[in-house]
């Protein structure tokens, strides 16, 4: 999808409500992480309900 490492030191911060779509969060980090991003999330009160903490 992306050339290896196009996000290496680079830092992300993801915000995620509580939408239906909030369950793409997950898949849209994991890209981040496999090229090289650090990733922290942020998640509503509603975002909590479609998605849980590892």
């Amino acid at each position: 999808m992306f050339p290896t490492g196009i996000f290496e030191k680079k830092r992300v911060l993801v915000g995620i409500t509580g939408g239906i779509a909030a369950y793409k969060a997950c898949e849209i980090i994991r890209y981040l992480v496999t090229y090289g991003a650090e990733v922290r999330a942020m998640m509503t009160d509603g975002a909590t309900k479609f998605i849980t903490e590892l």
